[in-house]
């Protein structure tokens, strides 16, 4: 399903939803496959690969798979099992620990 426009989804779907706009899965809307969109909110239940800007999981919403995103927030009670991958994030730094192997650390007199 490829999309310009907003799309609230408050039963079964099984496929792929391409969005340029907002998607919501409402509480009753469920959904087994991938969504491309930029916003997506759940307060349903979700199965497969989410990209997106922002994903948000609400309290009643459940999340299973994969999840592309920029944000990523989720309520308190709603539930996500799977894999993030933060879009656009910087590479994560070496830790302390790292870079004191390479030094020496001046000993106390």
């Amino acid at each position: 399903m490829n999309l310009t426009c907003n799309l609230y989804v408050d039963g079964d779907f099984e496929g792929v939803i391409h969005s340029k706009k907002e998607v919501n899965i409402g509480k009753n809307g469920h959904i087994n496959g991938d969504v491309h969109t930029k916003r997506l909110v759940i307060q349903g239940f979700v199965e497969g690969t989410l990209h997106a800007d922002r994903v948000e999981i609400k309290a009643a919403g459940r999340v299973k798979g994969t999840i592309e995103a920029a944000e990523l927030v989720i309520e308190a009670k709603g539930i996500f099992e799977g894999n993030s991958i933060v879009k656009g994030a910087s590479p994560t730094p070496k830790p302390l620990a790292a870079h004191l192997e390479n030094k020496e650390v001046p000993k106390k007199a």
